[in-house]
């Protein structure tokens, strides 16, 4: 549905009104430029005068005015304006533009009958005030000129009311000339009364930009408060600490003076104006004192709850380390635990209480500790808290710890809803299994993994999802299928004859356990964008996305032809980095896990050989 189609072109004047100035602070919009050249909604030669322009705050000035020219040349193609900005390149670039966009599509812009009218009457007194300093000159000139003629002086009280009728010409101005003075100087695209501080914009009441290093993104002031992932940049979503890290600064462990807004950090933000948390203020017949209190206990406790998400949010590694020392000071949101001989994952972030919050991640499913423990839904058993190991130490250190909080018997939350719906809700995993990022995610009927339709391969198209439909991943495919897809064992010879159109499935599992475990990206893109000197290095580049481009368009005819690209990848690793030895390293590691996946895959008993071999 397209809210333009459901609009007048007054309504969307108006909202093009409202919207100037986020629009106008949008970052990098050259691209948003260019789309306006391209449907000749900005002057050539002011898109050319703010191309070439490099200061970030004449840049916003100078959008700003380009819109203000649209309003005043262009408003009978509003419609068109809309239509232009709202393209798909562009919302997935700015989150502006999405921002605005969904405003119209939920109805949160309100269209208000009449907008007041502008603000005219500052610049008629000034008018005024020059003409009657034009008027009080003349007359002074006039009296000059008849003195001189006669000898003789205008009475004082003639002189007296000429004087009240030009401006004085002493050091100390009269407040007229302040403010005229103000008023050359003042250039700026606040409204009147307006600080400069950008959070207390009304724009940005809800969101804020930021910055960490060289990486800029938005900041959403009530996620923050909620200690969610807060920071957006391009589709991907950061707690504070992920986009600290993210900018190049997680050596620094104080997201609150790593990020900045405008040049003020987040710390001063929060300790100084608390501009970052919106909290509701107490309805009904209360007092304003009251109110007032009841807003501090709040911030209060959102302070607290911050503070307990940051501890939190410290590290995002899928297994905590053993280390000697008190387990009190552990900073982890992950933790790898035992009962007997099952392992699993324990995420914080979804533990309720024994029974409540699916928080335990095995191999099958998600679990709670009591199903962790007894292998099936039961009452809470009190032995979970030391039945399950981590660390060598049972559960209940991390509880005592207050690393992991136990919910009240009274929460109302999702990880403590007895409902069906919520309880199968935290079945799958919160991020996609390849990228590790959130969004829009397919989940696996049969195990606990989470994609994205593009992430997935093979792609997976809307059209085979439904709700009555079960869809199941890859990796389930391939594990339900294999023991009568390879009733014996075979050479590895012999799996590199097979004809590659008969073992798609398995390549395309192969491809993804190698995106799962290639954390830091090193074989996913082209390396000859992003590195320098790489092809005078290596003589044929080959990586993951064009292996995957490649058994698309079918271009590899037998399993020799895939394992050779594939190895061929670590090779290039290995020759490039033959000074850095943390790359070698895990192109090693990937190395690894592609051959035994292979040897596993095709149940090869016999050793794999070495990679010259396949070549």
């Amino acid at each position: 549905m397209d809210p333009l189609d459901f609009l007048t072109d007054k309504q969307l004047l108006q909202f093009f009104r409202c919207s100037r100035t986020q629009m106008s602070c949008m970052e990098q919009p050259h691209t948003f430029l260019n789309q306006l050249r391209d449907h000749h909604f900005i002057p050539e030669k002011m898109y050319k005068k703010l191309i070439r322009c490099r200061s970030k705050e004449v840049r916003e000035k100078g959008v700003y005015q380009v819109l203000d020219w649209v309003e005043s040349e262009r408003p009978d193609s509003i419609k068109v304006f809309w239509n232009c900005v709202f393209r798909d390149h562009l919302l997935l670039q700015y989150p502006t533009l999405r921002l605005l966009r969904n405003s119209l599509l939920d109805g949160s812009f309100t269209f208000y009958e009449k907008l007041p009218e502008k603000v005219e009457k500052e610049e008629e007194e000034e008018d005024k005030k020059k003409k009657a300093s034009a008027d009080g000159e003349e007359e002074e000139d006039e009296e000059e000129e008849e003195e001189k003629k006669t000898g003789r002086k205008k009475s004082k009280k003639r002189s007296e009311s000429a004087e009240k009728g030009k401006p004085s010409t002493s050091t100390q101005s009269t407040p007229s000339q302040k403010k005229k003075v103000q008023r050359v100087k003042y250039c700026s695209p606040f409204c009147k009364g307006e600080k400069s501080d950008i959070w207390n914009w009304p724009i940005y009441k809800t969101q804020l930009p930021v910055t960490c290093g060289d990486k800029e993104g938005m900041l959403i002031r009530n996620k923050l408060a909620k200690v969610e992932r807060c920071i957006v940049v391009q589709d991907r979503w950061f707690t504070p600490s992920g986009f600290e890290e993210f900018g190049g600064k997680k050596s620094r462990k104080n997201w609150k003076y790593s990020i900045h807004c405008r040049g003020t950090t987040l710390g001063e933000l929060i300790q100084a104006k608390r501009a970052l948390f919106p909290f509701n203020q107490s309805a009904g017949s209360s007092t304003e004192s009251e109110e007032d209190d009841d807003d501090e206990e709040e911030e209060e406790e959102a302070e607290q709850e911050r503070e307990e998400g940051e501890r939190r949010d410290q590290a995002n590694t899928a297994e905590e380390s053993s280390t000697g020392g008190s387990h009190c000071g552990v900073k982890k949101t992950v933790f790898k635990v035992t009962c007997g001989a099952i392992n699993g994952m324990l995420h914080n972030d979804r533990f309720a209480s024994g029974s409540c919050g699916k928080s335990i991640r095995t191999e099958l499913c998600w679990m709670t500790p009591v199903e962790f423990v007894t292998g099936e839904s039961a009452l809470e058993d009190p032995s979970w808290k030391k039945d399950i190991q981590w660390d060598g130490k049972p559960l209940s250190v991390l509880i005592e710890s207050k690393i992991l909080v136990i919910h009240s018997l009274l929460c109302k939350c999702k990880l403590c809803s007895s409902t069906a719906k919520d309880r199968h809700d935290h079945d799958n995993d919160d991020d996609c299994f390849i990228c590790r990022s959130q969004g829009s995610l397919i989940c696996c009927d049969k195990c606990p993994r989470s994609f994205h339709q593009r992430c997935h391969l093979p792609n997976v198209d809307d059209a085979i999802l439904g709700d009555d439909c079960p869809w199941m991943c890859t990796f389930c495919v391939l594990r339900t299928s294999q023991p009568w897809r390879y009733p014996k064992q075979m050479t590895y010879q012999e799996a590199l004859t097979c004809r590659i159109s008969d073992h798609l499935l398995e390549c395309q599992y192969l491809l993804l356990c190698l995106y799962h475990a290639d954390e830091e990206h090193i074989a996913v893109a082209d390396p000859c964008i992003n590195v320098r000197n790489y092809t005078s290095v290596i003589k044929t580049p080959i990586w993951l996305d064009r292996v995957v481009e490649k058994l698309q368009q079918n271009l590899y005819q037998s399993m020799q032809h895939f394992v050779s690209d594939v190895l061929l990848i670590f090779t290039n690793c290995a020759t490039f980095n033959r000074d850095n030895t943390e790359l070698r390293g895990m192109g090693k590691r990937l190395k690894d896990l592609f051959e035994r996946e292979f040897k596993s895959t095709f149940s090869i008993q016999l050793q794999h050989p070495t990679a010259s071999n396949c070549q």
